[in-house]
């Protein structure tokens, strides 16, 4: 058995509560929180007082920006592994601090699961496996900053290198039905901003970053992706791809979802497959999960068979880091329309 605790109860928090009630062999045992309230899992205002009812194997910090760099120093110093919510900091400055503190202990991961959600993964597999050829464009309009430059890096097979940032903001009105509450009654447009932004990493690898305010939210907006190789391109749930000398095939990717018309399975996504391959399968199919929930289960997964020495890293700060100074060089050159080059290994030397 695995255990962890949450610091913080925030939006987010209580995703790894829920999530970890349907997980065999991890339990969540706590939260520490400043604002007690009826919650499904025992309460602590201090972790102090929860470490004393609760040894665990780790902790998830939910937290702001503000305070969560202090909360990952302090548990490193009680040489306790950490699972962060994104971002681990905000500024270059405090994502450099907090490298220099805790990098060397290794004890602390960060909770980017947008990789992690099933068509993501099936996506990521099948570029892995060559079938598009050697990636050189990736397109991301989905998710803000830090997300996008993390599924960026990953399907271009990016690590540390450094990259040269153009950005631009445009304004124009748009309907927001929907926010984090929920629907908002309002069917009047309002501006929102777009920020287009291109990331050079160089060798003929590159990345488009486009973000309209509250896309993750609003479904006025899709969500796309492209992934441009040199022998074929993945346009979100289509591939198109040179078999042979004289064969472009093109094929797309189908969810297998129980639950429709007489399916008695349950509701739920089985698997994602293209053709007769499947990319993804899901290892909990008896839960009724999004995919959100499907991402933070692996995640959780990941990250007890880590800390118990029986896994790779789930996600290390130091890809975060990456993620953060790279979002934060879109933000720069979206404010001082100019150009702005970052280079993550160098800054985190």
């Amino acid at each position: 058995m695995s255990t962890f605790a949450v610091i913080g109860s925030g939006f987010r928090s209580a995703i790894y509560w829920e999530v970890a009630a349907g997980l065999p062999g991890i339990d969540c045992v706590g939260v520490v929180t400043r604002h007690p309230r009826a919650l499904p899992v025992p309460e602590y205002d201090s972790v102090d007082a929860l470490l004393r009812n609760h040894p665990v194997d780790f902790v998830v910090t939910c937290t702001t920006p503000a305070v969560t760099p202090k909360l990952i120093i302090e548990s490193v110093g009680r040489d306790l592994p950490v699972l962060t919510e994104t971002p681990p900091a905000w500024s270059a400055d405090e994502i450099v601090d907090l490298w220099h503190k805790v990098g060397a202990a290794r004890l602390v991961q960060v909770a980017e699961q947008y990789h992690l959600m099933p068509l993501h993964a099936a996506r990521l597999a099948a570029v892995q496996a060559g079938l598009v050829g050697r990636v050189g464009q990736v397109h991301v309009s989905s998710t803000q900053l830090y997300h996008a430059v993390s599924l960026l890096r990953r399907f271009l097979g990016v690590g540390l290198e450094g990259a040269l940032v153009r950005a631009n903001r445009f304004v124009a009105p748009l309907v927001n039905p929907l926010d984090r509450g929920g629907w908002t009654g309002d069917i009047e447009p309002h501006d929102a901003t777009t920020t287009l932004a291109t990331l050079d990493f160089g060798e003929g690898r590159s990345g488009l970053y486009d973000f309209s305010d509250n896309q993750t939210r609003n479904l006025l907006r899709t969500r796309r992706l492209l992934v441009r190789g040199s022998h074929g391109e993945l346009s979100d749930e289509t591939v198109v791809r040179l078999v042979d000398a004289t064969t472009i095939t093109h094929s797309s990717f189908s969810r297998r979802q129980t639950g429709h018309d007489l399916d008695q399975n349950g509701y739920a996504t089985d698997h994602i497959a293209l053709g007769d391959q499947v990319y993804w399968r899901n290892p909990w199919p008896g839960q009724r999960w999004t995919d959100d929930e499907l991402a933070i289960a692996e995640l959780l997964t990941r990250m007890a068979a880590w800390v118990h020495g029986e896994g790779p890293d789930p996600y290390p700060l130091v890809e975060a880091c990456a993620d953060q100074l790279l979002a934060l060089a879109i933000t720069e050159s979206a404010e001082t329309d100019r150009a702005v080059r970052v280079d993550p290994a160098a800054v985190l030397a």
